[in-house]
């Protein structure tokens, strides 16, 4: 068969893509010239022309009388976020991309989960046979609609823990957090409505709300909590139905709410006949005496939204609600008809790990992690000249800035070239066009060495 230039630029793409997302190994060997002859219907000729177009770009080298090898380029995660797509930085999918970027060269600092280490001492490994011996005969059915019961149960203890009373009818077991989000968008909210959320905020929540047709209004996030003055304005002007709000931890300054704040958003909410929707998803990596609006409200005019995928794993992706039992039957139906049910494996998993011995060792451990963690980065983070939104004793989260340095997107697009990932600020924003000094950064990744030799270059950007 003759050569064509289209046919030869053709096959080098599809062999360089099938490289790049990782078919191909650095170091192994491509299929003979006879088997792409035979198996993608070219010509001889036409597959040589592609394997030279493959060696002039770098990607393989031939190896005289053995054929040609894949050479060490970059990982296949790095093939994802290309410098050049930081520009589209304020798209909310650059840090979505980035959450499920499993390169394990770059330094991911804009990371949202503890470092792996943190979460070894669960030993996932060990649970698994225990879950298929207890559970055989379920585990080929949907299971119960709301959810495993044993976990269910478990996590009224779980709550209760943190002042939160409920029985399980008003627990409801989800595909990870954000399945829980998008019930409650789907259940309370019809497109065109206005939802309240803190600003900065959750950029997955964000994402779901554009995709829902909300509007979307953002309440400037203090380092006590929301900004209630702005908040009553708003709610005078717009009449919301509902406020997604981080009590603790929060996603991506690190504050925590003050209880004064906690009880007069509570009066604003009944004031204005607002839901509010508490997301709490770092909760067993913080002190359990810390204001919480469901505790306070007791479920009345809150919907807690927690998860396990900061402290076990987010591959398990369990998830969970609390409200009251009318709204959980509701969104279980709801479920059910969206999704049919959350994995009943998952959550016996997560249950049988919670009943191990190990568990409270583990999740005393991962808290004293993030406390190291946290005067650990915020020291090397100061000796650098950084600026802090807040001071939190213990935080996954520390939200920075760096004096003369006015948008963050710069400082992330020369980093990243290193391969070394933070989050831009602009990315927490409900306008993400509106320029950001402020950065999230991991404090379990700050600590990492070659993070610190970045911060002890001079100048940063």
């Amino acid at each position: 068969m003759p050569t064509t230039v289209a046919g030869f630029k053709i096959l080098a793409e599809s062999l360089e893509r099938e490289i790049r997302q990782g078919a191909y190994k650095a170091g192994e060997k491509l299929p003979s010239l006879r088997e792409i002859t035979r198996e993608r219907a070219y010509g001889k000729n036409t597959v040589i022309a592609a394997f030279e177009l493959l060696v002039a770009r770098g990607l393989v080298e031939p190896r005289r009388g053995a054929g040609f090898y894949v050479k060490d380029i970059a990982a296949p995660g790095e093939a994802d976020t290309p410098v050049h797509a930081l520009g589209r930085a304020g798209d909310l999918v650059w840090l979505i991309r980035e959450q499920l970027n499993d390169n394990p060269q770059a330094i991911r600092a804009a990371d949202g989960m503890p470092p792996a280490e943190w979460l070894a001492g669960a030993r996932l490994d060990r649970v698994h046979h225990k879950v298929a011996r207890g559970g055989l005969g379920a585990l080929f059915s949907y299971g119960n609609r709301y959810g495993y019961l044993p976990l269910r149960q478990q996590l009224v203890r779980k709550l209760g823990g943190l002042g939160i009373e409920a029985d399980p009818r008003q627990i409801l077991l989800t595909h990870g957090a954000n399945q829980a989000m998008d019930l409650v968008l789907r259940y309370l909210i019809p497109p065109g409505a206005t939802v309240l959320v803190d600003d900065p905020g959750y950029y997955f929540l964000f994402a779901k709300l554009k995709v829902h047709g909300a509007e979307i209004a953002g309440i400037a996030r203090q380092p006590d909590g929301p900004d209630l003055d702005m908040l009553e304005q708003v709610l005078i002007r717009k009449r919301p139905r509902l406020f997604f709000v981080q009590s603790v931890g929060h996603n991506p300054t690190g504050s925590d709410l003050s209880a004064g704040k906690a009880r007069r958003l509570l009066e604003l909410a009944e004031k204005y006949n607002l839901l509010l929707v508490e997301m709490d998803p770092l909760a067993d990596l913080k002190p359990h005496e810390q204001a919480r609006l469901s505790a306070l409200d007791q479920l009345q005019r809150t919907i807690y939204i927690g998860s396990f995928s900061k402290s076990l794993s987010a591959a398990l992706r369990v998830g969970f609600l609390a409200c009251s039992a009318d709204m959980a039957s509701e969104l279980a139906d709801l479920k059910s008809i969206v999704h049919v049910n959350s994995s009943e494996y998952a959550e016996r998993t997560v249950d049988t790990i919670l009943r191990e011995r190990t568990y409270a060792k583990h999740l005393l451990a991962l808290k004293s992690h993030v406390a190291q963690a946290t005067r650990q980065s915020r020291q090397l983070l100061a000796d650098a000249g950084a600026r802090f939104f807040c001071d939190p004793q213990e935080s996954l989260y520390m939200w920075v800035r760096f004096d003369g340095l006015d948008d963050s997107l710069a400082l992330s697009e020369h980093l990243t070239a290193q391969q070394i990932t933070v989050a831009p600020g602009r990315i927490f924003q409900v306008d993400p066009s509106i320029t950001s000094p402020w950065m999230r950064l991991n404090s379990g990744i700050v600590v990492h060495e070659k993070f610190q030799a970045m911060l002890r270059q001079r100048p940063l950007w």
